[in-house]
């Protein structure tokens, strides 16, 4: 396995009641007696990083050895189907369309970096106790093959651009939605879900498959879900469920400023389902919305997905590893300092004047025109628009529309907008966002 530097570390287990157990490892010895239950811990004081394997040996009426463990760091990711898409599926699929992006189909033959560790949660097995530790692999062959794409593309850049062993663990439940990875005490101490049910099996698998793991040190966190929820035609509700789990598992953790990094879902015609919600064409964008109010909280960043899928009726689109990279970029820059370019555009504020809209964005590096914005007046009639940079802004008019008060881009569940900075897509927006005032964020 690999262990988080710089940390200081949890070692438990299981033995008989007031056994004395001695835990060894990289020069430090720690001992204490179990409970009455058995149970037991130690704590390591932090550990520098170690690409060299070493050993952990625990001692009790028994002795244990864990071998080929490295220090480094370690980040945790869940979600959905699109979180849990296997690697193994890279070799079947059809060769995107996007050329660019590449198309790492053969990645799992190639895997063979030791310096990458991977832990598949197994849902039915995690909350009993697993003496060999058997769930943990190196990144390669079968192991690598059942394991997230995103989690491991992610995994690759990070270790590549840091230089250090790179633990990935992976708990996502393909169909979920978000309520069942946040406890039902969690919702209860949320203000905005006083006095609410909340539906779809709240703690169904937070309680095996999250709150085991948060004794184990990590970096930080890796989140892809809300198709399911869309489907529910959610907006605000989404955010608010999204800051519960995010303090929730902060708090699990006992680290209220871990890194959260998450991913806009993509592209789809959910407005031509048919199921028992009925969807339109701003279900979609309105979600975008929603997913985008939470990076108002610390420590958080989002990528956009807008332009990785090459059909609208796809749910899992297949640029997984594209997906893990711009993660990895997220961390890279936030978490790890690294000076990068690791956003596309991001909307700021706009100001109205001669006909014009003239709005301000964070890690703006467009020159093109740009296409995909869209503009109303008074009478809320969104109308194609015309687009540049100039002078640091992007100016954005049309000759219909001759008092703008509206601005928007991609706000469509089918984007065409060519808007990038930095090679990385512009987060969709409306200037008219009704969300800004509505969602709290204390």
């Amino acid at each position: 396995m690999v262990l988080q530097r710089n940390k200081p570390i949890n070692i438990w287990g299981f033995a008989s009641p007031d056994e004395k157990i001695v835990v060894a490892f990289a020069g430090q010895h720690k001992q204490t007696i179990t409970d009455k239950y058995g149970n037991w811990k130690v704590v390591l004081r932090p550990l520098k990083t170690s690409s060299i394997p070493q050993t952990i040996i625990i001692s009790g009426s028994n002795r244990i050895e864990l071998t080929n463990i490295l220090v480094g760091e370690v980040w945790v990711c869940s979600g959905q189907s699109n979180m849990e898409y296997q690697m193994r599926k890279l070799a079947k699929i059809p060769k995107p369309k996007n050329e660019k992006l590449s198309f790492p189909a053969d990645e799992v033959a190639k895997a063979k970096n030791t310096q990458i560790r991977i832990f598949l949660v197994n849902r039915k097995q995690l909350i009993k106790p697993d003496s060999l530790h058997k769930s943990w692999a190196v990144a390669q062959d079968s192991a690598l093959r059942a394991f997230s794409a995103v989690g491991y593309f992610f995994a690759k850049e990070v270790q590549a651009k840091l230089g250090i062993p790179v633990g990935i663990i992976s708990s996502a439940v393909s169909g979920s939605a978000i309520e069942p990875w946040i406890s039902p005490e969690a919702f209860a101490q949320e203000s905005y879900f006083k006095n609410q049910k909340v539906g779809n099996d709240p703690g169904k698998f937070y309680t095996p498959m999250i709150e085991p793991l948060s004794q184990f040190k990590i970096r930080g966190f890796l989140w892809y879900q809300g198709e399911t929820n869309c489907f529910l035609n959610e907006k605000i509700s989404y955010a608010y469920k999204m800051k519960t789990l995010i303090n929730l598992w902060r708090k699990a953790w006992g680290e209220k400023d871990l890194p959260f990094y998450y991913v806009q879902i993509a592209p789809f015609n959910y407005s031509k389902t048919k199921g028992k919600i009925a969807l339109d064409a701003d279900t979609e964008p309105g979600f975008w919305e929603a997913q985008m109010q939470v990076l108002r909280l610390p420590n958080t960043g989002m990528i956009s997905t807008n332009d990785l899928t090459d059909s609208n009726e796809d749910l899992h689109p297949t640029y997984k590893w594209e997906v893990g990279r711009r993660l990895a970029l997220l961390a890279l820059a936030k978490t790890y300092d690294l000076k990068i370019d690791y956003s596309g555009p991001v909307y700021k504020s706009v100001a109205f004047k001669d006909r014009k809209a003239v709005l301000s964005f964070d890690h703006l590096a467009s020159t093109n025109q740009i296409t995909g914005f869209t503009i109303a007046g008074k009478d809320g009639k969104f109308v194609k628009a015309d687009a540049s940079v100039e002078a640091g802004k992007v100016v954005v008019s049309s000759n219909e529309v001759a008092e703008p008060v509206a601005v928007r881009y991609n706000w469509t569940e089918n984007p065409t907008g060519n808007f990038y900075s930095n090679g990385l897509p512009a987060l969709p927006f409306r200037t008219d966002n009704p969300l800004v005032n509505q969602f709290k964020t204390n």
